[in-house]
């Protein structure tokens, strides 16, 4: 029998996974490993989380919720984004999902058909892409470096758009992953304003937000009704493994998203909505502002070893826990050089073809983004690991380079 294997199956991996993979490998096998290439903090849950977990445990089913979440945790997060940005957000446009992974394929779903096209930062976080091309969507890439920020400006939009039909959606992040840059509040509301005025769905990538080291985000929810913000609890709220996210959308993208997500999911952790109501109390943020602080003395780290390592184009890592830097002084093929770091000194990082694949010839993609002269560094993690990563890392570009 041959086993059938559908094509959109076959899309890129998430690299970091990949040496998340192999670095768990070396762990098992004795080996010290310093991961400064996924994002995920090192901190557990807020106390005040796991007290409610284990009182839910106690008092609770756990059963199954309505396929868009507990009502009492839409409510709360409705109450936030009034707290923080002074923006309106009815909690019945509110959706529960599985982590932001499950907002973004749900929102994909209910709102692009196969052959739309989506565009989306170069470099980008590489899940939109691959997702998207395995939902039979075409992915315009918009090449976006230094010199706007590594972040889309509406000049940049109206100048590629302007001889050629507008994409059905646009995908922006603020912070960004890889680069730690922020859109500014100006910016946010006139790539809204732009995406509305040439009926392109407008998704913000949110889910950073809570972690920045200048001014506080903006949220697109403070511009428009119309479009789609994504948050999750795992970033900020350092909750990765309880799979809980969020997604603002649209009116008349509620129904169909709720539809989705009851037959892809049926509903969310239920133990993980219950724990995070308590999330946005001033005990928990007070706690989990303390972790903010160490990523910024973790980032000045990484900052100070970049620069000593030689690497160039540093983006300004306003927010997130990342920096993503030019090394191609020291190779053309990032995938290959950090196999070879990671190999030799347990320091896990990166390659940038994962946020931004390697031109082509004829592609009109910019050469200087291809993302085998890039690698991301994340700083999320605790700060001995940081420094003893960091300083692996420039023996081992002293020692080879």
């Amino acid at each position: 029998m041959q086993i059938p294997v559908a094509k959109r199956g076959q899309v890129e991996p998430f690299r970091a996974m990949e040496i998340l993979k192999v670095g768990n490998q070396l762990a098992q096998a004795g080996t010290p490993v310093y991961s400064l290439c996924l994002g995920q903090p090192s901190t557990p849950a807020p106390q005040a989380v796991l007290e409610a977990a284990a009182a839910a445990l106690r008092s609770h089913q756990i059963g199954y919720t309505d396929a868009n979440g507990m009502p009492e945790l839409r409510e709360r997060i409705s109450q936030h984004y009034r707290e923080t940005y002074g923006a309106q957000v009815p909690a019945d446009r509110i959706v529960i999902t599985t982590g932001s992974s499950a907002a973004f394929t749900a929102i994909f779903l209910a709102a692009f058909e196969n052959g739309d096209t989506v565009a989306m930062t170069r470099p980008g976080y590489p899940a939109y892409r691959n997702t998207l091309a395995a939902l039979g969507c075409k992915v315009d890439q918009i090449d976006c470096g230094p010199q706007t920020r590594w972040q889309p400006s509406v000049e940049q939009l109206q100048a590629r758009y302007r001889n050629q039909p507008a994409p059905k959606g646009l995908i922006i992040a603020t912070p960004a992953n890889p680069t730690g840059t922020v859109l500014p509040p100006s910016e946010l509301a006139a790539i809204a304003k732009w995406c509305e005025e040439n009926s392109v769905l407008l998704i913000s990538d949110e889910i950073y937000h809570g972690i920045s080291f200048g001014p506080k985000c903006a949220s697109l929810t403070q511009y428009s009704d119309k479009h789609v913000a994504v948050g999750s609890f795992s970033k900020y709220y350092s909750m990765t493994g309880w799979r809980l996210g969020w997604a603002v959308v649209p009116e008349p993208l509620v129904r169909p998203v709720e539809i989705l997500l009851g037959n892809l999911n049926l509903s969310a952790p239920t133990l993980s909505q219950l724990a995070a109501v308590t999330a946005f109390d001033t005990q928990a943020t007070s706690e989990l502002d303390s972790h903010v602080e160490r990523y910024r003395e973790n980032r000045q780290v990484v900052l100070s070893t970049l620069e000593a390592i030689g690497a160039k184009t540093i983006a300004p890592a306003d927010g997130a826990f990342y920096c993503y830097a030019d090394i191609s002084h020291l190779t053309s093929d990032t995938v290959n050089w950090c196999a070879e770091l990671l190999q030799s000194t347990g320091v896990a990082l990166t390659p940038g073809v994962d946020f931004a694949p390697d031109s082509e010839a004829g592609d009109g993609l910019d050469p200087a983004l291809d993302g085998s002269r890039y690698v991301r560094v994340s700083f999320a993690g605790a700060t001995q690991q940081v420094q003893r990563g960091c300083e692996l890392l420039t023996q081992y570009v002293k020692d080879n380079h």
